[in-house]
C-alpha cells in the first residue's frame, strides 16, 4: 500500500502544503553580523525624534525620506571628490561593494527591499560620504570653498547628529574595505595618515563630552567595532570591567534625601561616567554635560545596548541617575557640586524631565546591576537616624556663624537657667528646714 495513499485525503495537507510554501518564502534568520537594528515601539514612544535623521541618511533605512533628498547631490559630490582623490577608478568601488553584498545586508536586522544595484550605489555613495566628512573634519586644507558641510552655509553641526543614530550606520568594515590611507595626500601631514578609526575617534571626541578618551581608544582600536554608535559606546566604558550583584529593590534615596541624611558630594576625579563611588559619607560622581545632544546620545546607546550587548553599562549608569534625580532640586544639588553642567539654559526642571525620561527606558536586571553595592551603602547610611539627627543639626542651627552663636549662647543660657533654678530649690530647701 503507497505509504502517502491515506495523506491525499487527508484534510489537513492542503494548509500544510500552504504552510510549507511560506517557509520556503520566510527572510533568513538574523546574521551573525547583524548589528543595525530598527528602534522598538516602546523606545521610540519616549522620544521618535531622538532616533530619526534630520539632514542626512546613512545607509537603507532611512534612504529617500522626505527632508533628507536635499544631502543626495552633495554625498555624490564627496563621492566624485573621493574617487579623484586615491586616483581609482568609480568601477574599482563599486566592485568592492558589490563582492561585500551578503555580507553587508546581513548587517541589517530586516530585510533590505532595494535591488542589488540600488544597494550597492546607496552604500558606495554613503561611505565616501562618511569618509570624505572625516577627512575633511582632521584636515583643514581638504575643504573645499564651496563645501556646505564645512563652510557656507555650515552645516557640520546638523550633521554630527545623524552620524550617532543608530538606525542611520553603515557596517564600519565597509568604511575600513575602501579607506586606504596610502592614496591619501594631505601637504600638512608628514607621517602616515591615520587609519579610518583614528579619524572616527578625533571626529567624535569633542562633540561627545568626553574628555581622556584616549586610553579607552587604544584598549579597544584593534578589536571589532561594528559602526559609529557602537564606536561611542565603547568611549563611554570603563576599562575595567566592573563587578555586578543582586539587588532586591530599587530604592535609592535621591540628592535631596542623602543631603538630608549629611551625605557630602563631590565630583569624580575620574573621567569614567561609572566611577561612582560612596565612601565615609562623600558621594562622588564624574562629571556629566546636560543636553539635548546628550539626550539624543544616550538614547541611541540605550536602544544599541539592549538590542546587541548582553552587558548593561549605560542602561544602569541611566538607572543610577534616575534614582538620584526625582526634582528638579535633585539637579540644582547636582549643579551646584559640578557634577552635572547644565547646557539646557539652566533649566532645572527640564534637566530632571530628560534624566526622568532616560530612565522610563532603562530596564533593570536584579541579579546583574552594576550599582548594586553602591545602593546598599547609600541606603545603609541614609538610614542610620544618627546621620538624620546630626545633619539637621548642622544644617538648621549651624548653617552659619550667628546661628552658631545663637546656639551656643542659647546653651549657655539654658545651663545658667538650670543652675539658677538648682540654686533656688536649694536654698528653698534649706530655709525650710531652718523653720
Amino acid at each position: 500500500m503507497d505509504p502517502h495513499a491515506f495523506d491525499i485525503e487527508n484534510p489537513y495537507v492542503p494548509l500544510a502544503n500552504s504552510l510549507k510554501e511560506e517557509f520556503q518564502s520566510l527572510s533568513p534568520p538574523f546574521s551573525t553580523e547583524c548589528s543595525i537594528y530598527r528602534v522598538p515601539e516602546r523606545l521610540l514612544h519616549i522620544k521618535e525624534k531622538a532616533y530619526t535623521p534630520k539632514v542626512v541618511s546613512i545607509g537603507p533605512l532611512h534612504h529617500g525620506m522626505e527632508g533628507l533628498k536635499a544631502m543626495e547631490a552633495h554625498k555624490k559630490r564627496y563621492l566624485q571628490d573621493f574617487i579623484q582623490r586615491t586616483n581609482k577608478s568609480l568601477e574599482f568601488y563599486i566592485q568592492v561593494v558589490k563582492e561585500k553584498e551578503a555580507r553587508l545586508r546581513g548587517c541589517y536586522a530586516e530585510t533590505i527591499q532595494f535591488s542589488s544595484d540600488a544597494f550597492v550605489k546607496i552604500i558606495l555613495v554613503d561611505a565616501a560620504f562618511i569618509i570624505e566628512v572625516l577627512l575633511r573634519h582632521n584636515f583643514h586644507e581638504l575643504q573645499d570653498k564651496n563645501d556646505c558641510i564645512f563652510n557656507k552655509p555650515w552645516m557640520l553641526q546638523d550633521v554630527w547628529p545623524d552620524l550617532r543614530l543608530l538606525e542611520n550606520q553603515l557596517p564600519f568594515f565597509i568604511l575600513e574595505d575602501l579607506f586606504d590611507p596610502k592614496k591619501i595626500t594631505v601637504s600638512s601631514q608628514q607621517n602616515e595618515i591615520p587609519s579610518i578609526i583614528e579619524l572616527s575617534h578625533n571626529f567624535f571626541k569633542k562633540v561627545i563630552y568626553l574628555e581622556g578618551t584616549k586610553d579607552k581608544f587604544e584598549n579597544f582600536r584593534s578589536s571589532k567595532v561594528e559602526h559609529f554608535v557602537d564606536l561611542l559606546r565603547h568611549l563611554h566604558l570603563p576599562l575595567k570591567e566592573q563587578p555586578k550583584g543582586k539587588i532586591k529593590t530599587l530604592t535609592t534615596p535621591t540628592m535631596t534625601d542623602l543631603q538630608q541624611a549629611g551625605v557630602r558630594f563631590n565630583v569624580g576625579s575620574s573621567r569614567n561616567l561609572f566611577d561612582i563611588q560612596f565612601s565615609e559619607g562623600i558621594l562622588e560622581i564624574p562629571k556629566l554635560i546636560l543636553s539635548d545632544e546628550t539626550e539624543l546620545l544616550i538614547l541611541n546607546l540605550l536602544a544599541f545596548e539592549q538590542l546587541h550587548y548582553g552587558e548593561n553599562y549605560i542602561n544602569d549608569y541611566v538607572i543610577i541617575m534616575d534614582c538620584l534625580v526625582n526634582t528638579p532640586k535633585d539637579v540644582d544639588l547636582l549643579v551646584k557640586y559640578e557634577i552635572v553642567e547644565n547646557r539646557l539654559g539652566g533649566d532645572s526642571n527640564e534637566g530632571s524631565t530628560i534624566i526622568n525620561k532616560l530612565g522610563k527606558v532603562a530596564i533593570l536586571d536584579n541579579n546583574n546591576f552594576c550599582f548594586a553595592s553602591l545602593c546598599e551603602e547609600l541606603n545603609k547610611y541614609y538610614r542610620t537616624p544618627w546621620h538624620k539627627w546630626k545633619a539637621n543639626l548642622k544644617q538648621n542651627y549651624f548653617n552659619t556663624p550667628w546661628a552658631s552663636t545663637s546656639v551656643v549662647a542659647g546653651v549657655i543660657l539654658l545651663v545658667l537657667t538650670l543652675i539658677q533654678t538648682v540654686c533656688s530649690i536649694m536654698s528653698t530647701f534649706s530655709d525650710g528646714k531652718k523653720h
